[in-house]
């Protein structure tokens, strides 16, 4: 048989041959990389201040799959004029001092982060139309204490039910509160915004709640400029329409340091990232009683020789405890 191919064919030609180089694992310093911050997320598009200049950046292809959110402090490179149609590039997340994450629902393995560097968490609940949910409440205290954020919480529409009941509820847990009321039926004037407004200064607070409890009418009544969409309450099913539908962050008027972030309406509040284990030390007088119990014991309710039925602390914070473990491990029973 004779050759295939002869030096006039085509195929017979040396192929270039594969650069020899070695790939450098070495990455760009970007001296000249801009501190920012991530203040809205937008289907791949990061809204970034830049010395107060409002910037739109996409990620560097190097950060891979890692997350980018809001409150983010990040290092930008590009063009950070601002100007229409520029797109400078985030090559940095930097370290978070906190994360605020949930779940979609208790079995799901994947948690989200809502929120990045924040101090805070102001549960926003209405006492009436829709009604309170105590389910969220305790759900959103378990993702603060194991983020190590501070809880706060706002109760709105006292005008239509006395807010006594549901703040006695959360007393022995220490939980700060605040109350605000509308004007009137036809006067959506917030009254007791002030108070609020005292307890955000210096912060960087996170709101979050179920849709139509007024949580972007009171953000609006904080950050006039924020206009935010606002909604009210299916009379059908009793629930809030959703109007937020992305996390933004505001600075508070007239306040150094003090940051709002809105989150869009939730319904469920997953906390499948929080081990049952670990609530405990954000109770350090209860943790205290626990040294000596039983290994394994889960400081529950059914639990044999717990230092928390021993004595030593309030019966009504332990409850308070327990109810809020509960909320935690109601999917794994």
């Amino acid at each position: 048989m004779g050759r295939r191919y002869t030096e006039h064919d085509v195929e017979h030609y040396e192929r270039p041959r594969r650069r020899t180089r070695p790939r450098t694992k070495d990455r760009p310093a970007h001296a000249d990389a801009r501190e920012g911050l991530v203040v809205a997320v937008d289907r791949g598009r990061y809204t970034t201040l830049v010395d107060d200049v409002v910037v739109t950046a996409m990620k560097a292809r190097p950060l891979g799959r890692k997350a980018v959110v809001v409150g983010d402090h990040v290092r930008v490179v590009g063009d950070v004029s601002g100007a229409d149609g520029t797109l400078a590039r985030i090559v940095e997340v930097q370290q978070r001092q906190t994360v605020l994450r949930r779940t979609a629902d208790d079995d799901d393995p994947h948690e989200r982060v809502v929120v990045a560097n924040a101090d805070q968490l102001m549960i926003v609940t209405a006492l009436a139309d829709p009604e309170p949910r105590h389910g969220l409440i305790d759900r959103a205290l378990v993702a603060a204490y194991d983020a190590g954020i501070e809880p706060l919480l706002c109760l709105t529409k006292s005008d239509l039910a006395d807010p006594e009941e549901l703040l006695a509820t959360y007393r022995a847990l220490g939980v700060p509160s605040v109350v605000t009321r509308r004007a009137s039926a036809t006067d959506r004037t917030i009254l007791g915004v002030e108070a609020v407004r005292e307890r955000l200064v210096g912060r960087t607070s996170v709101l979050l709640g179920h849709s139509g409890v007024g949580k972007s009418t009171l953000f609006n009544a904080l950050v006039p400029e924020a206009d935010r969409e606002t909604g009210g309450v299916n009379d059908v099913t009793g629930r809030g329409r959703h109007t937020s539908t992305s996390a933004v962050m505001l600075a508070l008027p007239d306040a150094a340091d003090s940051w709002l972030v809105d989150t869009p309406g939730i319904r469920s509040f997953g906390l499948a990232h929080v081990e049952p284990g670990d609530l405990i030390g954000a109770f350090p007088d209860l943790a205290e009683l626990t040294v000596d119990c039983p290994r394994g014991c889960t400081h529950g309710d059914a639990e044999p020789e717990c230092g928390l039925d021993l004595g030593g602390a309030d019966p009504e914070r332990i409850a308070s405890y327990r109810r809020l473990l509960a909320a935690r491990t109601a999917a794994d029973r």
